[in-house]
């Protein structure tokens, strides 16, 4: 018997040391699937910065690693087979003094190393992090607490010292299928979009009344103002108009269902331009420089195929890399092979009603090393106006290049040149500036003659990047108003991908409901950023709900504020024309403050019941609650309402005094 145990002790112990001597394998973090790898500008790169350089920090250049950018999300399933983390740490010296962010390392829902905040300043920190026995491992870039502007970041030499042949990354997304909450749209008219739209005294005018319900139907607009005709099959509206002045015009759309009414404003003056925010698509969050002349064509055609043009979506923007590389002789601009004819290209695009918009930037090249419009701008304004362009995005990136200092004249100086070489042509042009929010420019945007600004840096497919730049929009508010916009960037919906190869946007179905109905609350441009000719239901639902629209087209121009911000709560409210109210109330979760809260560990979320005081929103008496997705009454209330908010997701409402 004595002899038997002894044997079984020794089996074990040789299977033990066979076991704990297995040798590791390396998986290299560069050799892993990186589409669930989360980023908060651009794309992730394979052994190259964000800006696909070398990935290079505080002077040393790494061959291995992956370029992201804050904030930036990785989950790893080591299924308990890791033994060690390895990487080289640090900002990417591409973005020259700019950059402030932190690193992560996180398991099990813990951290297990973090670099403190970074500057490009500093050398590389080594990473060394024990992993064994975790199950879910999690890689994480945040902000640094400031913003996450030029945040590149690199995971260098980054690799996992494992135990068996593989691991997997893991997707971030929460589960769940989209839900349509919006009601068909009727076949008796509808007249929709903005009550109120200008233009400048003797220069092109192009509106196209926005009027859902079944074909034929007959648009009549009574007393235009001299100079303007309109199509009544079409319900466009071309001419010019000399005499400033505020023209009221009687709308009325009718067809075999019905038949609707309603009054529109032409205001005719200087910079009268976007009296409410933009609305329409732009090439970047999808084609980026994968952009062509067809794509754009297509693009114009799929908005008035979808029906969006009947709701108010109105530009077709192309963005960088439209521009040939070297100017004529003469110094003009002109576009590369991709866009042979951009003159016919706007033609067309105006021939649908809808309006066309292009990209430029102060400095001597775009962001994508085009020419830029530095030291040309009167004559790039007049080749714009030339081609019928309705739209620039004047874009900050090359000015770095000779911007004299760092002071706030410095900053406005391109601003102010491009408008006033914009009011020198024979055209209206929205002036839509691109400087990622820097210098405070919503308290100056309209000073140097800016129809709307970016508030912020680009805008990414993930809950963190559309929360972060969202819920801070609250400081812009005084400073929103008709004709000034505060611009958190685009949309993020439908399939996106920065580039040639698309993908269905990241964010869930009740992320992509409080997104739509933040950025209307905050009175944003609505600058689709997807592919338009892959719009799916759910998608065509986020987009023509013309009761949600009508809270970003108000014509008041007041941006929401946050009224309530409790923990995984926030309310913002927005004050309407018709001296109602509009209401989000979001249930955010903890997500941008702690860093284990911002992944998904497997754990699912459940909705939450929120009391939303009526008093804080301004109302002391009975009150009407409209459910606006849905479009239903909710009842009238007196004191508080309550309502049950999904994970991320939002009850956006409109409230009215009771009579």
């Amino acid at each position: 018997m004595k002899r038997v145990i002894n044997l079984a002790v020794l089996a074990v112990a040789i299977l033990w040391i066979g076991c704990s001597t297995q040798p590791s394998k390396t998986v290299w973090l560069d050799e892993m699937d990186l589409s669930t790898m989360e980023t908060g500008w651009g794309s992730n790169h394979v052994k190259k910065s964000v800006d696909r350089n070398p990935l290079t920090i505080n002077g040393t250049v790494y061959e291995r690693g992956v370029g992201t950018h804050a904030i930036s999300k990785f989950m790893v399933d080591l299924g308990g087979k890791g033994k060690r983390f390895l990487a080289s740490v640090g900002v990417d010296d591409e973005v020259k003094g700019k950059a402030s962010l932190e690193f992560f390392v996180l398991g099990d829902k813990k951290i297990l190393w973090q670099s403190g905040v970074m500057t490009d300043t500093a050398a590389a920190l080594p990473v060394d992090v024990d992993i064994r026995g975790i199950q879910k491992l999690a890689l994480l870039v945040t902000d640094g607490g400031d913003n996450m502007n030029f945040d590149h970041a690199d995971w260098a030499d980054a690799r996992f010292e494992i135990k068996g042949d593989t691991i997997l990354a893991l997707p971030q997304a929460e589960a769940g299928e989209p839900y349509i909450l919006t009601p068909p749209v009727g076949d008796a008219p509808r007249i929709n979009g903005p009550s109120v739209t200008g233009a400048t005294p003797g220069r092109p005018f192009l509106y196209k009344i926005p009027v859902t319900g079944k074909r034929p139907m007959t648009i009549i607009a009574a007393n235009l103002p001299a100079g303007l005709s309109m199509d009544q099959a079409t319900g466009v509206i071309t001419g010019k108009v000399k005499q400033e002045g505020e023209y009221l015009v009687e709308v009325r759309a009718k067809n075999d269902a019905g038949e609707a009414a309603r009054t529109l404003k032409i205001v005719i003056g200087p910079h009268k331009l976007a009296l409410t925010p933009p609305m329409g698509w732009n090439s970047w969050n999808n084609w980026a420089c994968a952009v062509d002349q067809e794509k754009v064509k297509a693009s114009a055609d799929a908005m008035v195929s979808h029906g969006l043009i009947e709701h108010g979506w109105s530009y077709i923007n192309i963005d960088d890399c439209w521009q040939s590389r070297e100017r004529t002789k003469a110094g003009e601009l002109l576009p590369n092979e991709k866009f042979p004819d951009i003159k016919g290209l706007a033609d067309h695009v105006h021939g649908l009603g809808l309006k066309i918009g292009i990209y430029s930037s102060p400095g001597p090249t775009t962001c994508a090393g085009y020419p830029g419009s530095y030291k040309f701008e009167l004559r790039d304004a007049q080749t714009w106006a030339n081609w019928g362009i309705d739209y620039v995005k004047y874009d900050w990136c090359g000015y770095s290049q000779v911007v004299e200092d760092n002071t706030l004249e410095a900053y406005q100086k391109p601003y102010r040149v491009m408008r006033e070489a914009l009011d020198r042509v024979d055209r209206d042009i929205v002036y839509s500036l691109c400087q990622y929010g820097m210098k405070d420019v919503s308290a100056w945007g309209a000073e140097v003659g800016g129809d709307l600004w970016r508030t912020t840096g680009d805008i990414g497919d993930s809950w963190n990047s559309l929360s972060s730049i969202g819920f801070s929009q609250g400081k812009h508010a005084p400073y929103a108003g008709p004709s000034a916009f505060n611009d958190p960037d685009m949309l993020v919906l439908g399939y996106v991908g920065w580039g040639a190869n698309l993908s269905p946007t990241q964010l869930t179905p009740d992320e992509q409901y409080s997104h739509i109905s933040l950025w209307s609350l905050l009175a944003s441009p609505l600058l689709l950023g997807c592919d338009m000719e892959r719009l799916d239901d759910f998608t065509l639902n986020l987009i023509t709900n013309d009761e949600v629209i009508a809270v970003n087209q108000d014509a008041l121009g007041k941006q929401a504020v946050p009224l309530v911000r409790e923990e995984g709560v926030e309310v913002w409210a927005k004050e309407l024309e018709d001296g109602s109210k509009a209401a989000g109330v979001f249930y955010t979760g903890t997500n941008n403050t702690d860093p284990v809260e911002m992944f998904n560990w497997g754990e699912g979320k459940t909705s939450r019941k929120v009391t939303v005081d009526l008093a804080a929103l301004g109302f002391t008496g009975k009150c009407t609650v409209r459910d606006l997705w849905r479009q239903q009454e909710l009842g009238q209330f007196t004191g508080t309402f309550e309502t049950e908010v999904p994970f991320h997701g939002v009850t956006l409402v409109k409230i009215t005094a009771a009579d």
